[in-house]
């Protein structure tokens, strides 16, 4: 509000956003069904974004730079934070998956993970999450695209946040085409979508912070 704008013009806010996002769809979800068991695994990595937002990231709210001065910041970015925030959803449904189903392989499923739903359950779920953040993200990668003609005068120029946003993409489409493929098990299908999520967290960390590029925002200095 101090400088009258969305709060989405660089890493610690995008940050915030994020969990926001993040917290506000699983609360919504856990008061249509029981989804109190999931609350660990999303909370978790939400507490770890705002910890290290608050401790690197954290930069003074100020002006945007004219190239960000758009009205496709608050499209691209905020449909960029809500697919993250399902993709840190899926994430954590997938390990949530993961641990169930090792867990009846083996001994079967006892302590607090018996509490959780069975492995098939798990693995519907995260499939299901992965459904509506793709087209999501697919639509944060055209939108990108759009707004580089306007602001560069080219739609795609391989810059590095350019190139791993497309990195993501073909991971989690790799991921759903190995869910839909009978020759992949779903747990290596799953270990696909968490490749995918490691790529975003790359993305937003590695990228942003020690990359140079057209899309150095991210407002720390380093």
């Amino acid at each position: 509000m101090s400088v009258s704008r969305a709060p989405l013009g660089n890493m610690y806010e995008f940050a915030l956003v994020t969990v926001a996002f993040a917290l506000v769809v699983y609360s919504a979800w856990s008061l249509r069904q029981d989804r109190l068991w999931l609350g660990a695994f999303v909370v978790l990595p939400s507490l770890v974004i705002l910890g290290a937002a608050r401790l690197w990231w954290y930069t003074e709210a100020s002006q945007l730079m004219p190239a960000l001065d758009n009205i496709w910041l608050v499209i691209h970015v905020t449909i960029a934070t809500l697919s993250i925030a399902l993709f840190t959803i899926g994430a954590a449904l997938a390990t949530a998956y993961l641990l169930k189903d090792r867990a009846e392989r083996t001994e079967g499923s006892r302590g607090w993970l018996a509490a959780l739903p069975g492995a098939q359950a798990l693995e519907r779920m995260t499939y299901g999450i992965h459904i509506f953040a793709f087209p999501l993200w697919t639509f944060a990668l055209v939108s990108g695209a759009i707004w580089a003609e306007q602001a560069w005068g080219r739609y795609w120029g391989w810059d590095p946040k350019e190139t791993w946003t497309f990195v993501i993409w073909v991971v989690y489409a790799a991921y759903l085409h190995a869910r839909a493929t009978s020759g992949w098990s779903t747990r290596r299908a799953t270990l696909v979508a968490l490749a995918g999520f490691a790529c975003v967290i790359l993305n937003y960390t590695v990228v942003n912070l020690l990359m140079t590029g057209l899309h150095s925002y991210s407002g720390v200095s380093t």
